[in-house]
């Protein structure tokens, strides 16, 4: 098994795969499998050769006890395949059925607190802010100035950066709908959204995995995409963690491939396309 480096190949063995494999599972909870051992070595190169370890088996012991750089390979190792809009299904139906549930909860003095598990680099959380925002910029005012909050986590810090900035390729506009697109502002080749949305975002790093320390009580939850990198057992703890967070009542969108598996079944009432209604207690 080869893996590519600027300066040749570097040679990985099946023992090397499986040890990375067991890391990443351990502490990320992604399933690794023989299959994969071509990317794995390919987006691995980058972190041994900064490494300045003679061998690859060397860089994989470190993987043991180095803390920074078993983070390090775990955010080249994590997939960030994302973009506005995707998966449009969802705002739409966050703009026909969540939306004015928000409104009218927030109009009467309440709270709205939404969160994008998995958020890589901030494409889904800033669609969603918009979204809610609307396309009335008087109205999208009001409503950002309520007691609303949007969370963005992710284990990657990489790209945590990224969201934080706002800031995307100008062909981005193209997934926005048209009435949002006063939320963003032309810099060069490039869109920001404007601070009126980006203030309402909070990105934090956070492993899905490990403790929480969020407070529950949010009206929706997206994670999309995240859970096909994790086996069955670990999927349906992570679904039964999202649905205690939710509030009866509140949705979770999961990605088109994923299902919801598990004890949370019982609580989570399909609504939709990868939607789901949290039960009432």
């Amino acid at each position: 098994m080869t893996a590519m480096l600027a300066t040749g190949p570097v040679e990985g063995s099946p023992r090397d795969l499986r040890s990375i494999a067991a890391l990443v599972h351990a502490h990320a909870g992604i399933v690794l499998p023989d299959a994969k051992s071509t990317l794995v070595f390919s987006r691995l190169s980058g972190p041994f050769r900064r490494s300045g370890l003679p061998r690859f088996a060397d860089y994989v012991a470190r993987l043991e006890t180095d803390e920074a750089a078993r983070r390090e390979a775990i955010e080249a190792l994590t997939t960030n395949h994302t973009g506005l809009f995707r998966e449009a299904h969802h705002f739409d139906h966050v703009a026909a059925d969540l939306r004015p549930a928000l409104m009218a909860k927030l109009r009467a003095g309440g709270r709205v607190r939404l969160w994008s598990a998995g958020s890589s680099s901030g494409e889904e959380v800033h669609s969603l802010a918009v979204t809610v925002l609307g396309g009335d910029p008087a109205e999208g005012r009001l409503i950002a100035g309520s007691d609303i909050a949007l969370l963005a986590t992710d284990i990657n810090t990489k790209v945590l950066a990224v969201g934080e900035a706002g800031t995307y390729a100008a062909a981005g506009i193209d997934a926005i709908p048209a009435p949002l697109r006063i939320w963003t502002e032309a810099q060069g080749d490039e869109l920001r959204f404007r601070a009126e949305v980006r203030r309402l975002i909070r990105f934090r790093q956070l492993n899905l995995l490990a403790a929480w320390p969020i407070r529950t009580g949010f009206d929706a939850i997206f994670c999309r995409n995240t859970m096909i990198y994790f086996d069955e057992p670990t999927k349906a703890r992570l679904i039964a963690r999202l649905c205690d967070q939710l509030l009866p009542g509140g949705y979770l969108y999961i990605g088109h491939s994923e299902r919801v598996t598990g004890p949370a079944t019982a609580m989570l009432e399909p609504i939709g396309q990868t939607i789901y209604r949290k039960r009432p207690a």
